[in-house]
């Protein structure tokens, strides 16, 4: 990972995440006025979300210059523990508790977004420990 300050991190984390949402969001609302399950509608973007996302956050984002494999398989990894917290959480607020899907999805695509950063911020995009340690 290079020396970007972790504000300019999460700014450009979030321009990429903000165009990147409101796009897939779109597409939610499309998919669901189309009568597809709220559930099946996130899950079908979830997956497009993640492909779209992990060229620009490793380059731009986080500027991290370790190998492509180890990283998309941790993005991969961290994205899924966001598709299981916003699946769950879909599942608890609609079905269960009756709030507005449109509502309740919006809200977690904030929530998911801030998880994604701390996990790509300490995990994904971490610096090596032998480029942290001084010689």
């Amino acid at each position: 990972m290079s020396a970007v300050p972790a504000h300019t991190q999460f700014i450009r984390y979030a321009l990429i995440g903000v165009v990147s949402n409101l796009v897939l969001y779109l597409g939610y609302i499309g998919l669901t006025l189309m009568g597809i399950d709220p559930k099946l509608a996130m899950s079908l973007l979830y997956g497009v979300g993640v492909v779209q996302t992990f060229t620009f956050n490793k380059r731009w984002s986080f500027g991290h210059q370790g190998a492509m494999g180890p990283a998309f398989f941790r993005y991969c990894v961290s994205y899924g523990l966001g598709y299981l917290f916003n699946l769950i959480a879909l599942f608890v607020l609609v079905d269960r508790l009756g709030y507005p899907h449109r509502i309740v999805q919006a809200v977690l695509v904030l929530c998911t977004a801030v998880l994604l950063f701390t996990l790509q911020k300490l995990w994904v995009f971490r610096r090596p420990a032998s480029a942290t340690s001084v010689a």
